[in-house]
């Protein structure tokens, strides 16, 4: 037997037993004729000693020992004389009477502690010893645990988990697809699943009533942060259920989470709940991070044609936010957010502030073009108070520019410590547009997927005014991250025609790509709905993690590649030859 007790689990009360442990060394220190090693598995840290005056030979042969070495002794449990609070077994230590060295290892690349000196691509390319560390494999046990409790709530409500396959056809919605080539259909492609979405309706066809699974997606889209080219859901649906009913259940799942895994509690009251319309004129997103105000303040009426601000008067939209207590602002510090708003990546022409004084009085970029009475209309519309900064961006589209105030509020949320991973706000964002324009298909789109169901009120517009339309979906938010989305299906193959048509759709197209789905629902398709929770983003939150890449066993970097495997990678010609593609050269 390799060990008897594992190296995390041995108290005081277990002093004086004769164990057997096996792990990796983490640390050693001589201290004259003491040897003390630290030995390490995933469950923790045992401290083990050797004695030259006990045993010479034994601890010299630990003195040979060196980091990762993996190793198992035989020892008696004893108290500690300087314990060590920050480690549960702290208290006590092995004192080491036999050691077998189990296998050996090179000096690691980085150093296998939770504050390492490895850097990202460092650690991702050793990610199976980025692995030992305890606060990454923490990560991946709180993973764990959220899926046990998902599949128990899940079951206790009926659900049934059901698996649906990789390989499937290709989708022209959304976002890109990964393709496979087929041997054995020369010519022909698979698509690895963006979603199971028409494979989940397909078993409300089948009279699975409520499905769910914990499965790999598929998109082929630019990454960050919060994304990677593989992924995982938690993917539901129900039949004979109304948007209320789905909210009601997940609302419920989610309090649960939150309660077993996280040990927080959020309360009995229901989540706000928000338009779609009226997250994007209040906060400029339509995933809210509700943690703190800071809300938006349209500004039109008070700064356009007012003064003689050119910039202003020629606009289609003025917005600001008040951060309090930043009227102390230095100069350096207005010109770094002048400049982050300026910035490509949120595009806006500048950035106006007005300070709101001790005695009162408003002092702002733009005084020269204003008068002191609207200045001060605009310190009341603002309710900005002495010592508060107020902060205003305009453009020529009212969109973009509360985009670009989004980007600046969530900024000042975090300079100003408002943005607590300690602390969670959840909302429904609801009442989304059915669709959207693209400019680059001179079309339009659905917002979120074909197979959306409009607002039943709303059925009507489609003919007349379909840009009008309110598709009956919903997403979950927290904390300013989508962690989950879903919709009323529709179940009328008549409707989803017309829905492929406003799409842009040919009948021939619409049948060539899901006819499969369209002609299931001329054999009784119930009303059903559904919603999908992004595993990776609730665990990152849970965690309290930037990015979803540690709550990810073997993660992609930026580039969608895998530097640990080397992939994606160039295969043989004779796979290409059997697989009949050619390579083009690069142009």
């Amino acid at each position: 037997m390799y060990r008897t007790r594992t190296c995390g689990e041995l108290r005081v009360s277990d002093v004086g037993d004769t164990v057997i442990l096996a792990g990796w060394v983490q640390k050693l220190r001589k201290m004259g004729g003491m040897t003390f090693v630290d030995l390490r598995d995933r469950y923790g840290i045992t401290q083990l000693v050797f004695n030259e005056e006990d045993n010479a030979q034994l601890c010299e042969k630990a003195n040979g020992l060196g980091r990762e070495y993996v190793i198992q002794v035989k020892g008696t449990v004893n108290e500690r004389y300087n314990k060590n609070p920050k480690l549960p077994t702290g208290e006590i230590e092995i004192i080491v009477s036999e050691l077998t060295l189990l296998n050996a290892s090179e000096v690691p690349p980085f150093t296998i502690e939770e504050n390492t000196d490895g850097g990202d691509d460092l650690r991702m390319k050793y990610r199976y010893l980025d692995l030992r560390r305890s606060n990454v494999r923490a990560n991946l046990e709180l993973r764990h645990r959220f899926c046990l409790a998902v599949r128990h709530f899940l079951d206790s409500k009926g659900f049934l988990e059901v698996e649906t396959p990789v390989l499937v056809g290709s989708t022209p919605e959304g976002a890109r697809d990964f393709i496979v080539p087929s041997r054995m259909n020369p010519g022909q492609f698979y698509a690895l699943p963006q979603s199971p979405q028409t494979l989940k309706q397909l078993l409300m066809v089948a009279g699975m009533d409520r499905y769910f699974q914990i499965v790999k997606c598929f998109r082929d889209e630019d990454l960050r942060a919060d994304r990677q080219p593989e992924f995982t859901q938690i993917d539901c649906e129900m039949s004979f259920v109304e948007q209320d009913d789905i909210i009601n259940t997940f609302e419920e799942m989610t309090k649960y989470l939150f309660r077993e895994v996280r040990g927080y509690d959020l309360g009995e009251a229901p989540f706000l709940r928000l338009s779609w319309h009226e997250a994007m004129k209040r906060f400029g997103s339509d995933k809210p991070d509700m943690r703190f105000g800071m809300e938006f303040v349209e500004l039109m009426d008070i700064l356009k044609g007012t003064g003689e601000f050119a910039v202003f008067n020629e606009a289609a939209y003025i917005g600001g936010i008040c951060a309090k207590g930043c009227a102390n602002y230095t100069r350096k510090q207005l010109d770094e957010l002048t400049n982050f708003v300026k910035s490509p990546q949120i595009g806006a022409k500048g950035l106006v502030y007005a300070r709101v004084q001790e005695d009162g009085i408003v002092k702002s970029s733009v005084d020269r073009f204003y008068s002191p009475e609207v200045l001060n209309l605009l310190k009341d519309t603002m309710q900005a108070e002495a010592g508060d900064l107020i902060l205003i961006i305009s453009g020529d589209n009212a969109m973009k520019a509360r985009k670009q105030l989004c980007e600046l509020r969530l900024l000042m949320g975090e300079r100003l410590g408002l943005r607590d991973k300690n602390k969670f706000a959840l909302l429904w964002v609801v009442d989304f547009p059915m669709f959207e324009w693209s400019d680059e298909e001179q079309r339009l789109m659905a917002m979120h997927h074909p197979f959306t169901a409009p607002k039943p009120c709303d059925v009507s517009k489609l003919d007349t005014d379909p840009a009008s339309v309110l598709a009956d979906a919903y997403d979950m938010v927290c904390n300013g991250v989508e962690v989950g989305g879903g919709s009323i299906r529709i179940h009328d193959a008549v409707l989803q025609a017309k829905i492929f048509e406003v799409l842009g759709f040919t009948p021939e197209r619409a049948q060539e790509q899901f006819g499969f789905l369209m002609n299931a629902f001329k054999f009784g398709a119930p009303p059903h709905g559904g919603l999908a929770y992004g595993l990776d983003r609730w665990v990152s939150l849970f965690a309290g993690l930037d990015s979803i890449r540690d709550c990810i066993a073997f993660p992609k970097n930026n580039s969608g590649r895998d530097v640990m495997l080397d992939a994606p990678s160039v295969v043989d010609q004779k796979q290409l030859d059997e697989l009949q593609l050619l390579i083009a050269p690069k142009s």
